[in-house]
């Protein structure tokens, strides 16, 4: 990751967390022509999927496990906010709801996931 920060509202990421991580890992492979490289997270692995060419990462797969169970099964998009306290209170004052708590990614920042009133799911990324 770069020293910069990312800018504030951008989308930085996007992942897919589903019961069958290796089946969706494996569609993608054949549909978009990513590639994957094994994450570990422990006693499994998620999957960084990358351009075939210049095999930047784009998204990951995950399992509905550890941190990420009881995600629905869906692609979801990580937005830089500027303060996590200050969005995840105006989600909340703002009719939405917060789905998981605030997690760490060392090295890199934190993260929550939120719900709008609409129904749609969102995580929110603060920047170290």
């Amino acid at each position: 990751m770069s020293d910069s920060k990312a800018p504030i509202g951008s989308v930085g990421w996007f992942d897919l967390t589903v019961e069958n991580a290796d089946d969706c890992r494996d569609f993608y492979k054949a549909v978009v022509g990513w590639k994957s490289v094994d994450l570990s997270m422990g006693d499994y692995s998620d999957y960084v999927m990358s351009t075939p060419e210049e095999d930047k990462p784009v998204a990951g797969v995950c399992h509905a496990r550890g941190g990420n169970s009881g995600l629905p099964p869906q692609w979801l998009m990580y937005v830089h906010v500027e303060n996590m306290d200050a969005s995840l209170e105006a989600c909340t004052e703002q009719g939405g709801k917060i789905v998981s708590p605030v997690r760490i990614v060392k090295g890199h920042g934190k993260y929550g996931v939120i719900q709008d009133p609409a129904g749609a799911v969102l995580a929110l990324f603060e920047q170290e």
